[in-house]
């Protein structure tokens, strides 16, 4: 089994069409709802872990672009600024699933994209402000 956490941007006139719904069943997926911001009338966002097939989830992830809704990889919206970052460990201690953790040898802190949830709790306990997401 193949994972992948995405990011659909849905467009207003997609609010109310049964996307993720449809690629669980047609392409035999399972999902995870990480997070999602969906208003009527207005755009959309929902983070979202899926699990299938590696030909399973290109496809679906294919069909859901032709829909008109747009997808992107988790990775690519919460990232760690390096050049701000004082690795002071305010994040480690705050993280849920531990995508931040500190090096023992080293006491550097590490971000795992893999683990990362865009849970935010992060980015108000980072007081250099290093970590971001841009939702």
């Amino acid at each position: 089994m193949a994972t992948r956490r995405v990011v659909f941007r849905y467009p207003r006139h997609l609010i109310d069409a049964p996307v993720v719904s449809q690629i669980a069943r047609i392409y035999n997926l399972e999902f995870n709802i990480l997070r999602a911001n969906i208003t009527p009338q207005s755009e959309g966002l929902m983070v979202l872990g899926l699990e299938g097939s590696a030909e399973d989830l290109d496809k679906a992830l294919t069909w859901v672009q032709q829909q008109g809704v747009g997808v992107q990889p988790l990775e690519r919206d919460v990232v760690r600024n390096e050049e701000r970052c004082t690795h002071c460990g305010a994040c480690v201690t705050i993280c849920p699933t531990e995508a931040l953790h500190k090096k023992i040898a080293t006491q550097e802190v590490c971000f795992d994209s893999d683990k990362c949830i865009a849970c935010e709790l992060c980015v108000p306990a980072c007081p250099p402000r290093a970590m971001e997401v841009a939702f």
